[in-house]
Formats: structure tokens, sequence, C-alpha cells
């Protein structure tokens, strides 16, 4: 069991840690935007952008990988609880809307890479709202967790 709450909480910090560069890479696609024709703001935030996304990257895959030990992790290592059979349906429900968060992950990422190549970005109104969204799905995320409904 100690294995188990030792994989959980590291799941849990990598899971933080991707989730915080989720909620601000957005907000650097808001702030290139606002930045207007300053190339040095303008570079400076695309440095800073390309980072996060990386460091996100890096912090998603550790928590992938850590997430399908706790799933799978029962067939493998002794005391691990299973979260495989009946009344854990709230597992696929979390598991789609966690896709959902990085497909947005990725969309922002692109939409950073793409401000390399010079395309424009949305308006700040569009992207603004586009920030939002994580927020709500984490929301979701952390009530199925929490309530495991079904």
């Amino acid at each position: 069991m100690q294995a188990y709450l030792w994989v959980k909480s590291f799941h849990l910090l990598f899971v933080m840690a991707w989730v915080a560069a989720a909620f601000y890479l957005p907000r650097i696609l808001i702030n290139l935007v606002e930045a207007g024709d300053d190339a040095t703001v303008r570079a400076r935030l695309v440095l800073m952008g390309r980072r996060l996304y990386r460091f996100g990257h890096v912090m998603f895959g550790l928590a992938f990988v850590l997430g399908l030990v706790l799933w799978l992790g029962y067939r493998f290592i002794p005391d691990f609880p299973t979260m495989v059979g009946s009344g854990t349906g709230w597992m696929h429900a979390k598991l789609t809307l966690v896709a959902a968060m990085f497909a947005m992950y990725i969309v922002a990422g692109r939409w950073l890479k793409g401000v390399d190549k010079g395309r424009t970005l949305h308006s700040g109104k569009v992207l603004r709202v586009f920030n939002e969204i994580p927020v709500l799905l984490l929301l979701g995320v952390i009530w199925l967790v929490i309530a495991k409904p079904f």
C-alpha cells in the first residue's frame, strides 16, 4: 500500500504542474495579442510560451505514466487497489475530460508555434473564453474523482 500512496502522490504532483501550464499557456497568448507590435515583449512572451509548452509536455508525460501505473498496477505490484471493474465508469468520464483538456493544450501550443511563423492570433476576447474552458473541465475532473457518481 505504501508504493500505491507514493505513486499517487507523484501522479498528483505532475498533474498539478501540467494543469498550471495548461492554465497559463492561453494567458501568454492573450498577452501576445495585447503586446501589439512591441517586438521585444513579443519575443520574450514567445520564448516563455515555448518553454512552458515543453515543460507542460514533460509533466503530462510523467503524470500519464504514473496514471497508467495507478490504473493497471494491481496486476504487477502487490497491495495495489484495482481501478478496473464495475463502478469505475467515472474514470472513463474523467479521462475524456482530461483528453479534452490536453487537446486544448495542444491547440494553444500550435497557436504559439504559428506566431513564430507570422500567423495572427484570434482576438483577445476569443482567447479569454478559450482560457476559461480548462477551468471548467478541471472542475468536472475534480467532481468526478471525489463523487465517483457511476
